[in-house]
């Protein structure tokens, strides 16, 4: 009984709001708490949020949001999911399996084909058994100042429909990073 009741309170839920509050209150107040502050980017916040709580505290969040892009030659749009994040003294319990699953569970109500993501290269494995697949080619990004730049992370897409095929393309996102 003591599992179940575990499994009920680590449920992901859709979440009203996501603050700057909520973020510390999963990762602390650092000044970069998902360690990607080097690669210099300006991010997009989310508009969905998915979150689990265990009480009244939140341990883990992940955000969507629908970007345009361009694969190749061909201009569509994706989903992406960022600010993926777990409390650091919950990790490895599958908080992150179980809210992004509720995230892309709701990005297949969206529209796109796939869900990409921008992840430093430690966590490839982890969204790799999330099933997700790193893209071996370069990703243009928007900036402020109208500068593109090389997307530093590693990129990783997954399908949100059946039969979804990727081109082995280069893509240009038509926005800031998410």
């Amino acid at each position: 009984m003591p599992e179940n009741q575990s499994s009920a309170a680590s449920a992901a839920v859709r979440l009203p709001r996501y603050t700057k509050t909520d973020q510390d209150e999963i990762l602390g107040d650092g000044d970069d708490p998902f360690g990607v502050a080097a690669a210099g980017l300006t991010w997009l916040p989310k508009n969905e949020h998915f979150g689990i709580r265990h009480g009244d505290r939140l341990v883990a969040h992940a955000g969507l949001l629908r970007l345009p892009v361009a694969i190749g030659d061909v201009e569509t749009e994706v989903v992406g999911v960022g600010g993926v994040a777990v409390a650091p003294d919950l990790q490895g319990q599958g908080l992150a399996r179980r809210v992004v699953t509720a995230a892309l569970e709701h990005a297949r109500t969206m529209g796109p084909q796939h869900a990409l993501l921008f992840c430093r290269p430690p966590l490839v494995p982890l969204y790799q058994r999330l099933g997700w697949h790193p893209l071996d080619k370069e990703v243009l990004v928007e900036q402020p100042e109208n500068r593109l730049v090389t997307m530093p992370l590693r990129t990783m897409v997954t399908p949100l429909r059946d039969n979804a095929h990727w081109p082995s393309e280069p893509v240009r996102l038509f926005s800031l990073p998410m």
